[in-house]
């Protein structure tokens, strides 16, 4: 994805839109004036039917510092050849997925061994993020991409270095963090916006929360009521995952270690046995346009997903006990009809309002 390169308009556009805040007040003995800077705390939208959301005081949200994070997020600077953008694996028009089973854009050109996440309602993720949990937080979360070398391939030092060149982000770093540019500002910035990715206006939202009448048609409902007894034990609440971990047999076998125990999970992070072959759930919102599925990409369809967990399920030790849905056996019984109506539902939280709102996408400068 192209590059920022309309910088001068760059603290313009911030000051009118209402970003950027300032007022001027005398400094005692001086003839001149100081510039002060009012930070404005900013409010998630929360929706009606979702959880209230904790507030970080690490990285108390404001909205100069979500308008930074905004930037950051879309300026190809933050990769090391000022090629990729966090948004070139992270797209607003699939719900901030990459369309791609396992990519191969990274500044190294290899591909990597697992599939981009997409990004929805990670002002809630509260227990890890990445498929192994690797990460604690949004904030040290950015570090992987930004660093890996199949990746953005960034010098954090270099990276310092060049946003000191551009002026405009050396007065925002002030602003927001009262300090010069530095990598913990960066993430800091760029998880104030992450946080405001929040998807919870599709029809099965509007459908809940009863709004101007807004109905499910008797297939979509009868789809709600088979994933609400076929699989809300990991895709469960508002949120449509529990995020937590789960082995749903699509390995058995985890003795691969020649990639980091890439393959192994959860295990590669907790050393826990048990942990095996378990993988984050993902969210099923919007899951009709984040294709292709699972931690490695292999199922190119919602069809294939739901083929798997019907008659495929392979077992193995840590394989989840809440996949023996079919008396005692391995698999969740779906007759065609059953999987036809499923995919109806999924398709009711499909957010078009998400994947459009232009505060979320890259600014025009």
């Amino acid at each position: 994805m192209a590059g920022l390169n309309a910088y001068p308009r760059f603290a313009a556009m911030l000051f009118l839109t209402g970003w950027l805040a300032s007022s001027s007040c005398k400094k005692d003995g001086a003839a001149g004036t100081v510039p002060v800077v009012v930070l404005h705390p900013a409010e998630l939208s929360v929706p009606a039917n979702f959880p209230a959301v904790k507030s970080d005081p690490d990285n108390p949200l404001t909205q100069e510092g979500i308008a930074l994070g905004r930037m950051l997020f879309y300026d190809t600077r933050l990769s090391g050849l000022n090629r990729l953008s966090c948004a070139s694996c992270h797209r607003q028009d699939i719900a901030f997925s990459d369309g791609v089973a396992l990519n191969n854009i990274g500044e190294s050109g290899n591909t990597l061994p697992r599939h981009a996440p997409a990004l929805i309602n990670l002002a809630w993720a509260n227990n890890g993020l990445f498929w192994d949990g690797g990460s604690t937080n949004l904030e040290s979360q950015a570090f992987g991409p930004l660093t890996s070398a199949d990746e953005m391939h960034q010098n954090l030092s270099e990276l310092e270095a060049e946003l000191k060149q551009v002026p405009e982000y050396v007065q925002q770093f002030k602003t927001v963090f009262n300090g010069e540019v530095k990598s913990a500002s960066i993430v800091k910035a760029l998880a104030q916006f992450e946080r405001t990715l929040i998807s919870g206006n599709s029809r099965y939202d509007r459908f809940i929360r009863k709004e101007n009448g807004v109905q499910l048609s008797d297939q979509e409902q009868q789809g709600l009521a088979l994933v609400n007894s076929k699989c809300r034990s990991c895709h469960a609440g508002e949120f449509f995952t529990d995020n937590g971990y789960h082995n749903n047999g699509i390995d058995n076998d985890f003795s691969n270690d020649a990639l980091e125990r890439i393959y192994m999970g959860r295990f590669r992070i907790t050393n826990n046995q048990a942990d095996l072959g378990k993988f984050k759930t993902p969210t099923l919102r919007n899951i009709l346009l984040t294709a292709p599925y699972m931690h490695d990409g292999r199922f190119k369809t919602i069809d294939e997903v739901l083929a798997h967990y019907h008659n495929d399920i392979r077992i193995s030790a840590t394989t989840d006990p809440l996949l023996y849905q079919n008396g005692g056996q391995a698999g969740i019984p779906m007759t065609d009809q059953e999987m036809k109506a499923i995919k109806a539902f999924l398709a009711t939280l499909t957010d078009t309002d998400f994947v459009q709102n232009p505060k979320l996408s890259k600014p025009n400068l």
